[in-house]
């Protein structure tokens, strides 16, 4: 989408024309990007077409060299973006298993760096194990396999820590949650559990950036499907007008008009 003016109030995020150049090497080129509210959109596209640049801009990370960034219908500095602003803004991105502490217990990982503490200013464990508790029964749904809070995240399956990454951003109240490849390595069994949380993301009124490969994952659970090639957007298209066929078609024919 690349609706003119600033007529963003139904809107999470509106990105205007961000450029990001590493010297002469251009990262991304004049990307107009809306994401709106409590909804799924599906970022695809070759390695090297810009994605990673981009959710980098949207998170704080890097400083785009040209281009707006408006979140929430305000227009933010970039200057004065980082990824700890990006958290005040309720932006999350959950990255396959490097955010979770594989030697400590489910509790813990999800209070990580934003801890409950008791009137003494300690941490409250109770507090944190009753909620984390919550999180996990209702939230992400684990009520099988004798998986409790005080299990160690190492000895869970990769879609398993999906959940609790996923389950953690929820919790914090995470206006968009970017996924970045979330499925990658993981059994048939594993991948559909995670495009259910995936699902549970806009059933829980929140928007989430889904970046994947694999198109017909994509295609399942997107409501628009957004396509980079080169540091562009070439395509931005609600679900409803493009098949899986279509989508693929797309992809393919952009590989082919490349220079080789």
């Amino acid at each position: 989408m690349t609706a003119d003016g600033d007529q963003s109030g139904d809107l999470l995020v509106r990105m205007i024309g961000i450029h990001m150049h590493y010297g002469k090497v251009v990262g991304l080129r004049n990307v107009n990007l809306d994401i709106g509210r409590n909804e799924i959109v599906g970022l695809v596209g070759d390695n090297g077409a810009g994605k990673s640049t981009l959710i980098k801009v949207l998170t704080g990370v890097e400083i785009p060299t040209a281009g707006r960034l408006i979140i929430k219908g305000k227009e933010i500095n970039p200057g004065g973006y980082s990824v700890r602003r990006a958290h005040d803004w309720k932006i999350e991105t959950v990255y396959q298993d490097r955010s979770l502490g594989e030697k400590q217990p489910l509790w813990r990982n999800f209070f990580v760096g934003r801890p409950i503490t008791n009137r003494l200013g300690f941490i409250d464990v109770k507090a944190e194990k009753r909620i984390a508790e919550e999180i996990m029964r209702t939230t992400i749904g684990f009520r099988s396999r004798g998986i409790g809070v005080d299990s160690v995240v190492g000895k869970l399956s990769g879609g398993e820590r999906q959940g609790v990454a996923i389950g953690r951003a929820m919790h914090f109240d995470s206006d968009l949650i970017i996924l970045d490849e979330p499925t990658v390595a993981l059994a048939i069994k594993e991948v559909r559990r995670v495009l259910d949380f995936v699902l549970s993301i806009k059933s829980g009124g929140r928007s989430c950036i889904y970046i994947e490969h694999n198109l017909a994952h994509v295609h399942e659970v997107a409501d628009r499907l957004v396509v980079m090639d080169r540091g562009e957007v070439t395509l931005d298209v609600a679900k409803s007008t493009m098949s899986l066929a279509g989508l693929t078609d797309y992809l393919l024919s952009l590989h082919r008009a490349r220079p080789h």
